[in-house]
């Protein structure tokens, strides 16, 4: 959690070594008191707190909907991958509020800045737009091949991709408890490669082909690493590019950004003559046409909900910190999964899921101890400025 305010000081400060430098942006003073670590007030904890549900609630709610498609007899993977971000519409409502409520200057933020131009924008948001819509249809493919619970657990190597990303692309620091993490997490997903027919059941969506198993495994595998590199671009295009620290900045990139998305997958929907089948798809879905229709809308709402909650975590915290907090929804799906599709749970994905929590466990105490240091250098620091004011 001590990335939240170096997040903000580095849109001005963390890419020069002086105050001349930390003035690119906009004439403005920095003490040296700023630079330290600031406690967080109530309302960070509490946007923490909304920005997470929304993500864990999201993200598992979706999973089990989209599991839920192929398994009622839907195969449509490219329209299992538009509803995934076709839903940006809802939030469309959100800029009839007027600006000066919905887009206001945060007090704590120590670095006005200048809005970058349409065209460095246009094309953060078309980048980011296409990565988005290739990894949402390599998630759709492995979703198709793979039991939910496998699904997920495989998902949970997201958070080590995300990791190696940040590491290069915004200086993320490794401690020995996130390497333990991330080694654990890695372990946790590399055990279900060995998964054979018996391990997944008789409702194994690959029909027991060891082909489609693998292919669905690659193709959740590449989706993860995607994942990663998107959180990672996204923290990048937040500090280097964005440099807004307001949730008007949260909507504007997940609006702009689902916009090409959903352009490209739409594409690849009519590119591949599957939309010619959705008619067909719909009349045979086993739960009726109308529950047909209720999945693919909740499964595009529930989606935008996790994706606000994503980004929102990125924007207060750090993209590894969002991963981290998408991974604590990780034993809930595998324990639905049984209930609810009927899953068998073997012992091999007994023992990845208790290394994928613990994984999660030794991120979070990282976390704990860094929130700590934090706090306790603001009151050093706090201890020394008092002689020099009585001096001075």
């Amino acid at each position: 959690m001590g990335e939240a305010q170096e997040l903000q000081l580095s849109i001005g400060v963390k890419e020069g070594n002086g105050e001349g430098e930390a003035n690119l942006s906009g004439p403005t003073h920095v003490s040296d008191r700023s630079l330290l670590p600031q406690r967080k007030s109530v309302n960070w904890w509490i946007r923490i707190a909304i920005y997470s549900f929304l993500v864990i609630a999201g993200q598992s709610v979706a999973t089990f909907l989209g599991r839920q498609y192929y398994d009622k007899g839907a195969k449509s993977n490219w329209l299992a991958t538009v509803v995934q971000i076709c839903g940006f519409p809802i939030m469309l409502p959100y800029y009839c509020i007027p600006a000066s409520r919905n887009n206001p200057i945060p007090k704590d933020s120590p670095i006005p800045s200048k809005s970058p131009s349409t065209k460095i924008l246009a094309s953060v948001y078309v980048s980011l737009g296409i990565l988005i819509a290739l990894d949402c249809y390599l998630y759709s493919v492995g979703l198709s091949y793979l039991p939910v619970s496998t699904f997920t657990l495989i998902c949970a190597s997201q958070l080590a991709f995300n990791a190696f990303f940040s590491f290069f692309l915004n200086a993320q620091k490794f401690t020995s408890y996130i390497v333990n993490s991330l080694v654990l997490l890695t372990i946790s997903s590399t055990l279900l490669v060995f998964q054979g027919k018996d391990d997944s059941g008789d409702d194994d969506p690959s029909g027991g082909s060891k082909a489609k198993y693998a292919i669905g495994f690659i193709c959740t595998l590449g989706a993860s690493a995607g994942a990663g590199l998107l959180l990672s671009l996204t923290q990048l295009a937040f500090r280097r590019v964005i440099k807004q620290g307001t949730f008007r900045a949260v909507m504007d990139l997940i609006v702009c950004e689902n916009t090409v998305a959903t352009c490209v997958t739409a594409v690849g929907l009519f590119a591949s003559g599957e939309w010619k089948h959705l008619k067909g798809e719909m009349e045979g879905y086993k739960l009726g046409k109308i529950s047909y229709v209720m999945n693919v809308t909740w499964t595009a709402i529930t989606w935008q909900l996790f994706a606000v909650g994503t980004v929102g975590l990125i924007l207060e915290a750090s993209s590894l910190f969002s991963n981290s907090i998408s991974a604590l929804g990780l034993p809930a799906v595998p324990v639905l999964a049984v209930i609810f599709f009927h899953e068998k749970m073997s012992g091999i994905k007994g023992i990845a899921m208790a290394l994928g929590i613990w994984g999660f466990v030794s991120y979070a105490y990282h976390h704990y101890i860094e929130d700590r240091k934090s706090k306790a250098e603001k009151r050093n620091s706090r201890n020394v400025e008092v002689p020099k004011a009585l001096n001075d």
